[in-house]
């Protein structure tokens, strides 16, 4: 698949997932707002119903003490010895009347008594009411609403509107004292998240009593409502983010794929010299002149070396590859002096330097140099950093390379690699050692490679329980060094 393809898969896959967590959020955030109205409106309905509840309960007690003396005042003014076994209407109250009562003149003056007291009685019960909305405003909060009696309507109410989680209330004066409260109701609570009502609206507003109440758990009773919700957001949220990484993990192992693509064709390509040198010098020695020729057999016999050497490292830049694809390097350890394979390497290395003009310098001065390490990996860490120097090098000014070798405390070994090469940046020291990262200004058309050999040197330094770190100006050079642990004999 093409890389454009991939990069549009992506982009619409990553806008679709966005889309629908923006979606789902929108919907969460309009369902707390809904439940959050609806709470309030049954909050505020509760305590208006309440407040109503207690001026019904007031008005009824009222009327029980105060119309007890009209109770059986309404047909005194009948005439002595009646007894009613009849019926008759009046101003649509209906009166008992005997039946073989006769319509005369004394029941029709009965009847205007009787109209008259019914008009009495209706206006008494008029300043009565006027009595109770004038009069009990006078009497102490406490007496008309005491603390158990609000707080059993109140929790009723609430409950017939579908709010059964923990409250505190207070009731306050208008000017906001406290009359009396709820155990734990904090004074000091935000108003925005009190609910307030006049405990009786139709009393003088100077008189008026308030009660506030707050609900502590209201944000987890919102959100137990809509919980269903989140596992829908959190699920796409994961799928958003595997669906990143998987893409993130597709490039790398596109990368990956067409990296080792080209370092096999590269291999392929540098393979062809050495067996076609090898084999071309193997058809020499077949010349009877030329086995005769002392000069010409040391020569062929040179070139023969060579070329198994060159073969030799091609052959191991393929084995460095592969070590990336294994949890953990297969190493042989032995006892290595490593002043002497440094100094092998060094001897072998200074043609390549003096091929450029440069030349390379060694100052062995490690003491105890003995380490338990794999010869062959070691041999090419070394090999590794010194073929990087030579790679890198300056245009304007020859190559200088430096090796140096010296004990440090706690039974360690430096090995130290410096060059006078291009450089780096700061900001490159970071990421040299990862595969495939290579060095912007590192980019040269005379120069091949994939980023793998300073990885592999980072890897194997760490199987060998050693340390590796890196030291460089732009333009100045680059300083390897390493420390590894030795065995004091």
């Amino acid at each position: 698949m093409k890389k454009y393809t991939i990069w549009m898969l992506t982009v619409v896959m990553v806008l679709t997932f966005a889309g629908l967590l923006y979606v789902q959020f929108m919907y969460m955030e309009e369902m707390i707002e809904m439940r959050e109205l609806h709470f309030e409106e049954g909050a505020k309905r509760s305590l208006y119903s309440m407040s109503k509840t207690l001026e019904q309960n007031e008005t009824r007690k009222y009327l029980e003490e105060d119309l007890m003396i009209v109770d059986s005042d309404i047909f005194d003014g009948l005439p002595n010895g009646l007894s009613f076994n009849g019926s008759a209407t009046l101003d649509n109250y209906d009166v008992k009347i005997p039946k073989n009562y006769q319509m005369s003149s004394e029941f029709r003056s009965f009847q205007e008594s009787l109209k008259e007291k019914f008009l009495y009685q209706k206006g008494l019960l008029n300043e009565v009411i006027l009595s109770i909305l004038n009069q009990s405003s006078n009497k102490p909060i406490v007496e008309r609403a005491d603390s158990t009696m609000v707080s059993s309507i109140l929790k009723s109410e609430l409950g017939n509107n579908g709010i059964s989680i923990p409250y505190e209330y207070a009731v306050v004066d208008r000017r906001g004292n406290v009359v009396y409260k709820s155990q734990n109701y904090d004074c000091n609570m935000e108003q925005e998240k009190v609910f307030t009502q006049a405990l009786f609206p139709n009393d003088p507003e100077t008189r008026r009593y308030y009660i506030n109440i707050y609900f502590p758990a209201k944000d987890k009773f919102i959100f137990s409502s809509i919980k269903f919700t989140v596992p829908a957001f959190v699920f796409t949220l994961i799928l958003l983010v595997i669906f990143l990484l998987t893409i993130i993990m597709a490039f790398r192992q596109k990368k990956l794929s067409e990296m080792k693509n080209d370092f096999i064709n590269n291999m392929t390509h540098e393979f062809k010299t050495p067996i076609s040198t090898i084999s071309l010098a193997a058809q020499m020695l077949n010349d009877d002149s030329v086995r005769k020729s002392p000069t010409m057999m040391q020569h062929i016999s040179t070139v023969i070396n060579d070329e198994t050497k060159r073969l030799r490292f091609q052959v191991e830049k393929v084995l460095q590859m592969s070590m990336f694809d294994r949890q953990k390097a297969t190493l042989k350890l032995q006892e290595v002096d490593a002043n002497a394979v440094i100094a092998n390497i060094v001897n072998t290395f200074k043609l390549k330097v003096e091929k450029y003009g440069g030349r390379i310098n060694f100052a062995l001065d490690a003491n105890d140099p003995i380490v338990n390490v794999d010869e062959m990996h070691f041999t090419n860490v070394i090999f590794n950093l010194l073929d990087n120097a030579v790679k890198y090098r300056r245009d304007d000014c020859p190559l200088e390379l430096c090796v140096t070798t010296r004990n440090l405390q706690n039974n360690r070994i430096e090995i130290v690699v410096q060059d006078n090469g291009i450089g780096m940046k700061k900001d490159d020291l970071k990421k040299v050692f990862e595969r495939f990262y290579r060095v912007s200004t590192g980019n040269r058309h005379d120069v091949k490679g994939f980023g793998l050999g300073l990885a592999y040197v980072h890897k194997m330094i760490t199987e060998l329980k050693g340390d590796i770190r890196a030291e460089s100006d732009l333009n100045k050079g680059t300083k390897f060094i390493i420390t590894l642990p030795i065995i004091n004999n």
